[in-house]
């Protein structure tokens, strides 16, 4: 089940935020194929390298999460981020959108380093920023109409359902990759996982907070 678009009729905004977020994840994946293994090293969170001296890694926090394992994985991300980011741009505002989505990042970069601490596999990707986003976009958009690819045909289906189903994945699959006993890499579930949590809670405080800002 492929998204491929959402509803945007409502949105008021230009979602500049987002373009150059993309831009950037772009530009990232075009340096790795031009310096290799040895940028991909450096830039990349190495939770081994990052307990050793967290303070030396810190920028690898930030770096990581514009950086990829593949084509694939960039056309993916860049989906996601590109049906959904627009709209949690357009109802946070741009700065804190920008916020929003670093925090989620780091979030989600945590969440992974809390359960494998110890491995020493690059871990690349803005998934974990994204899944931040598709959390606050559950909360705000529960009802929004997101168009999925299903065999041949394109379904409209709530965003609730759509994501909700890529949550339980996450969930299940992080789980059972705690039944792996080999350090061989793959898909970082924990950090989805805790970038979505963390976006619903993030953009649960920034709602309350709207909520209880007084109008003059």
């Amino acid at each position: 089940m492929m998204p491929l678009g959402d509803d945007n009729s409502l949105r008021k905004t230009t979602p500049i935020v987002t373009y150059i977020l993309i831009a950037l994840n772009i530009l990232f994946f075009l340096l790795e194929l031009s310096f290799g293994e040895e940028f991909i090293r450096k830039w990349a969170f190495v939770p081994q390298r990052f307990s050793t001296n967290p303070l030396a890694d810190s920028p690898t926090l930030f770096t990581s999460m514009f950086m990829h394992a593949g084509w694939l994985h960039l056309a993916s991300n860049m989906l996601y981020l590109w049906i959904f980011g627009d709209n949690i741009e357009d109802r946070l505002g741009k700065l804190k959108y920008l916020f929003f989505y670093l925090l989620s990042g780091i979030a989600a970069t945590f969440a992974q380093f809390a359960f494998f601490p110890d491995s020493n596999l690059p871990n690349v990707g803005a998934s974990g920023a994204i899944a931040g986003v598709l959390g606050a976009y559950i909360l705000f958009f529960p009802g929004q109409k997101v168009k999925v690819l299903l065999g041949a045909s394109l379904v409209p289906m709530p965003s609730l359902i759509v994501i909700g189903l890529w949550f339980l994945l996450q969930f299940v699959s992080g789980v059972g990759s705690f039944y792996s006993t080999q350090d061989t890499g793959g898909v970082a579930y924990m950090a989805h996982i805790g970038g979505f949590i963390a976006g619903i809670a993030v953009a649960l405080v920034f709602r309350l907070t709207e909520r209880n800002t007084p109008v003059s």
